[in-house]
């Protein structure tokens, strides 16, 4: 990787750089060039300015080289998302993430995507499963405005229901139980377990993530066990590493399969 350059990742039509401190903007320009003649996909090359923050997820970035804009259109999986990666959280590194959650659902089950963002994990098992029906549920308006889209873009409105909204407050309204939950959790102190064991059937699974460092990787495991017995619910957990964020910090996938 060029020496001027922390890191990158690359967003269909979009690249978002990651620039080491006390690069001047000539020479950030030069290395967006670059990775324009090399990429020949790429139209767009963006500073990341900020990091994720909040319960939007969101960041900041800003234009270093090619057309002016925000909005991505990406492929995965045989699917296609557009999306403004400022307004809208969206990692393609979980692209292998989203298909293998995919590939565990069964036919004709009813599956709920908590955080679900612009819908690509609920998109991604409507087209290559069968489910019966995938509920997304997301705070942001934005969001669920490129939710919508994808959803017709990709031509499964028959399958997937987006709904806006806090799921503390939009779940407790539904007399819907699910047969599986994805919690694409953002990185929050709340775990919102208490909302998940309350749609969840009986013999469902739950696919909650959670950020550790690899040697805290216990509290995992003791936080959802806490919130289990909270619950009354009998569990069993399966913990895996589902990516890196950092020197010794990991994204966590913890597979729930609750036995009441």
């Amino acid at each position: 990787m060029n020496s001027n350059i922390r890191g990158y990742d690359i967003i269909g039509n979009l690249a978002i750089v990651k620039f080491r401190r006390g690069v001047n903007i000539k020479d950030k320009k030069k290395e967006g060039l670059k990775m324009l003649k090399f990429h020949k996909n790429l139209r767009t090359i963006l500073e990341k300015v900020d990091r994720v923050k909040g319960r939007l997820r969101v960041h900041k970035t800003k234009l270093v080289v090619g057309e002016k804009t925000k909005e991505a259109l990406y492929n995965e999986n045989g699917c296609e998302f557009r999306f403004n990666v400022d307004s809208c959280y969206f990692s393609p590194r979980l692209s292998g993430e989203r298909f293998e959650i995919a590939r565990k659902v069964r036919s004709h089950e009813s599956v709920l995507v908590m955080f679900g963002g612009v819908a690509p994990y609920a998109i991604v098992i409507a087209k290559k499963a069968k489910p019966k029906k995938v509920v997304s549920v997301e705070l942001g308006r934005d969001c669920n405005k490129y939710a919508r889209d994808n959803v017709r873009r990709n031509k499964v409105n028959d399958k997937v229901i987006i709904m806006q909204g806090d799921v503390k407050k939009v779940l407790p309204m539904m007399k819907d139980k699910f047969d599986r939950i994805v919690m694409a959790r953002p990185n929050l102190k709340d775990s919102f377990l208490d909302v998940a064991f309350s749609k969840i059937k009986k013999n469902g699974k739950i696919h909650y993530y959670g950020f550790y460092n690899e040697r805290d990787i216990g509290e995992l495991k003791e936080l959802i066990n806490q919130e289990a017995e909270k619950a009354g619910k009998k569990i069993i957990i399966n913990v895996k590493k589902a990516g890196d964020i950092g020197i010794r910090k990991f994204r966590y996938r913890a597979d729930l399969r609750v036995l009441n």
